[in-house]
């Protein structure tokens, strides 16, 4: 379920086990046609995607946004007997609700920032007027990656919490807000199968965020990523596991909510250690990209052992290779962008680099269009780094649509 370039990853590496007959993806984009079946139904439209699944004796769900994780889709499968990869609802309130995922770290001791949680206006802009800049304002509820703004001083604090509480800016997601310490360190995204019990670690990622080069501009939904982190130790991992995600888990067995799927850590590696800064219920997107080319396992096996609650039996393999993946944008995007532009150059790249599409559809004539603002995700591995790095840049601009950009420095590591 889905339509993003996260979606068509999870198609790929599906499409590769011989366990696979067919794929049917709702609702899916123009890459994603090329090895499955779309179907044109919105994500959110539960009832008829489980009708869809009915009529289609689908063998396994697998879920890719977050939206119909908080909807409840999981249980309503669950409770129509379609086999469905992902967390419940309950589960799900880990990504659904900041406040609610920042009193579960409270309570179990999971390492984080420190910060208070509010209702009610007033209150919530004393507080800020106390705190010492940078501050990190965030809406509690989901928001397609812009309910969080780091401010740099305390009156830009002050107008993200107008908007988020005040002018509404972001719906029903902003009615309570956390306000939190700003933590300085290397920022990674950490990721976990897990059936509740046993918890199988991914392969780390570093994503980019901002729209332009130098992290300047306005925030996206990720404009390139890359894994492993070049900082990743394994003294590192084993701490990220012991003190994060494995406690995490157990946290959320402890409240009842018994939690099942990938488990998404957004971290902050400082010198005193890895701190959680949220929790996601879902695969990351562009982070998908460049890990599951990284997976050695058969996908199918991880996710059928994950709902069945036998992930300890399996024995899931990593390549120790590197990936990086540069995601191309519509002109305009993360604001107002125009589409239908053709997309060409895409049988022209490597046959080693992988293209995941994202905003596309098939235009009238069977071509390849633009249909959104973050349209591909060129992604390459290599023995290291900078060998995946060197081979998506060769093969990037061999792709063009009209008005397209792209972050020219994804996975350029400096010397610190």
């Amino acid at each position: 379920m889905g339509s993003g370039a996260r979606e068509h990853a999870l198609v790929w590496k599906l499409a590769r086990s011989a366990k696979v007959e067919e794929i049917y993806v709702a609702p899916g984009n123009a890459g994603t046609a090329l090895s499955a079946h779309n179907i044109n139904i919105d994500s959110l439209d539960i009832k008829s995607l489980a009708g869809a699944a009915r009529e289609r004796d689908i063998g396994l769900v697998v879920v890719g946004p977050e939206a119909p994780l908080a909807q409840g889709i999981v249980d309503y499968f669950q409770g129509a007997g379609i086999p469905i990869f992902g967390p419940t609802k309950a589960a799900a309130e880990i990504e659904a609700s900041k406040v609610f995922a920042k009193e579960l770290m409270r309570k179990y001791n999971i390492p984080c920032a420190r910060s208070a949680s509010f209702s009610d206006y007033g209150e919530a802009k004393d507080y800020l007027r106390r705190q010492p800049p940078p501050v990190v304002v965030k809406a509690d509820g989901l928001a397609a990656g812009k309910g969080v703004v780091v401010a740099d001083s305390i009156p830009q604090a002050l107008e993200a919490l107008s908007q988020f509480m005040v002018a509404k800016s972001l719906g029903a997601a902003g009615d309570r807000v956390l306000i939190e310490e700003y933590l300085s360190g290397r920022e990674m995204s950490s990721f976990a199968f897990t059936d509740g019990d046993a918890v199988v670690v991914m392969p780390s990622a570093c994503d980019y965020k901002r729209a332009h080069d130098g992290d300047r501009g306005p925030n996206t939904g990720g404009m390139g990523s890359y894994s492993p982190p070049h900082f990743y130790s394994d003294g590192l991992a084993r701490t990220v596991r012991e003190t994060i995600l494995e406690p995490t888990v157990r946290a959320m067995a402890g409240e009842g909510r018994r939690y099942k799927g990938v488990l998404y850590g957004g971290l902050m590696v400082a010198d005193n250690g890895p701190k959680a800064l949220e929790f996601n219920a879902r695969f990351g997107d562009p982070e998908t990209q460049v890990i599951l080319p990284l997976l050695k396992s058969d996908l199918v096996d991880v996710l059928m052992a994950v709902t069945s609650g036998t992930l300890a039996q399996v024995s899931v393999e990593w390549s120790d290779r590197a990936c990086v993946g540069v995601v191309m944008a519509s002109a305009g995007y993360p604001g107002g962008y125009r589409t239908g532009f053709p997309i060409t150059g895409l049988d022209q790249v490597d046959e080693d680099v992988l293209v995941f599409h994202a905003g596309t559809k098939v235009g009238p004539g069977g071509e390849v269009v633009t249909a959104g603002g973050r349209v591909l995700t060129v992604v390459a591995t290599g023995k290291t780094i900078a060998q995946a790095r060197k081979k998506v840049y060769l093969n990037l601009p061999r792709i063009h649509f009209e008005g397209c950009h792209y972050r020219r420095d994804i996975a350029e590591i400096r010397a610190a």
